[in-house]
């Protein structure tokens, strides 16, 4: 094995198991410290850090005003919307649900794709429409129950809807160049409107003493550092070192990283439906990514491809169909 290859498997396995757990530390967190401060909190942090960061390593965080506007307000869309959506989801379902939801983005921006008149290819078309109907399957039958599980999946839902919507708009307007200089203030975006939104619903009175414990600490900060930061470098730097083929197997790696994280740690136990959902939904992604790699598969790349479901350039792109890095 050749040191090139060698560094392009650790930063994929870093990509695969840090956004992968990222559901698992969401989980954790939101046991007691409130959903949307903790999303807020976490993106601003890691928007200072790496501004920082980038700071130091004289990087210019200038950028025209008209790029900066956009990256905050897809900021908005996939880190408040969607990632903080998640955080709110999982206060009420398990995390493996919530990334089998989260699974069906890449999914959601091809029909986003259709519905705007792109052409897309058959076997894309069938897999969106076959990984749809798995999601139908992960959300039935409890999504039509009603309870505290329905209205957490309705949440998710929502959450990725909007991961998909921002992925789809992200490809279409003038964002930074720098992938991690966009990334800040997409993150300064996104977790502005998560702490304003946390504060006006009264998160701040549940920010008492007993809140405050040793494990939705640590996560917060294995969030802030490992998913927003160490993830989101691998991942920047593989769009850069890799086919982009390869790159995008997080799509479907990460959503199996978090089920059976889900279940060793948390003993979750999906049911039968929502597990014969989740093998169409990566099924479906599976092919789509080798499909769309296909054709746009290119030695180097600086953001992916358009065609590929993908978040904006410079946003921690778990997504990338993750909406929970």
């Amino acid at each position: 094995m050749t040191r090139r290859t060698l560094e392009l498997w650790v930063a994929l396995a870093i990509v695969y198991v840090v956004w992968g757990s990222t559901y698992l530390a969401i989980k954790l967190a939101v046991r007691t410290l409130p959903p949307l401060l903790t999303a807020g909190t976490r993106f601003l942090a890691a928007a200072l850090f790496l501004g920082a960061v980038l700071t130091l390593a004289r990087r210019s965080l200038r950028v025209p005003a008209r790029q900066a506007l956009a990256a905050g307000g897809i900021g908005v869309a996939l880190l408040a919307g969607g990632v903080g959506l998640v955080h709110v989801a999982e206060t009420r379902i398990d995390s493996g649900v919530a990334a089998m939801i989260a699974g069906s983005v890449p999914l959601q921006v091809v029909v986003w794709r259709m519905v705007a008149g792109e052409r897309v290819g058959r076997p894309t078309m069938v897999a969106a429409l076959v990984g749809l109907g798995g999601l139908a399957l992960v959300v039935g039958p409890d999504g039509l129950s009603g309870g505290s599980a329905a209205v957490g999946l309705l949440v998710m839902l929502v959450a990725s809807i909007s991961w998909s919507r921002g992925s789809f708009a992200a490809s279409r307007l003038s964002l930074p160049t720098n992938a991690f200089v966009g990334a800040v203030y997409q993150m300064l975006g996104g977790g502005l409107v998560l702490l304003v939104a946390g504060l006006a619903i009264g998160e701040a009175t549940e920010l008492d003493q007993a809140a405050f414990q040793a494990g939705p600490l640590a996560a917060w900060v294995y969030l802030c550092l490992a998913g927003s930061v160490i993830g989101f470098s691998a991942y920047v730097w593989l769009l850069d070192n890799a086919p982009i083929s390869q790159v995008v197997t997080h799509q479907y790696v990460n959503p199996l990283v978090a089920v059976v994280l889900g279940a060793l740690v948390l003993a979750e136990r999906p049911g039968p439906a929502a597990l014969a959902g989740a093998i169409l939904i990566v099924g479906a992604v599976v092919v789509t990514a080798r499909y769309e790699g296909r054709r746009t598969d290119r030695p180097k790349s600086v953001t992916p491809e358009p065609s590929i479901p993908r978040p904006a350039s410079g946003a921690p792109r778990g997504t990338r169909g993750d909406p929970s890095a």
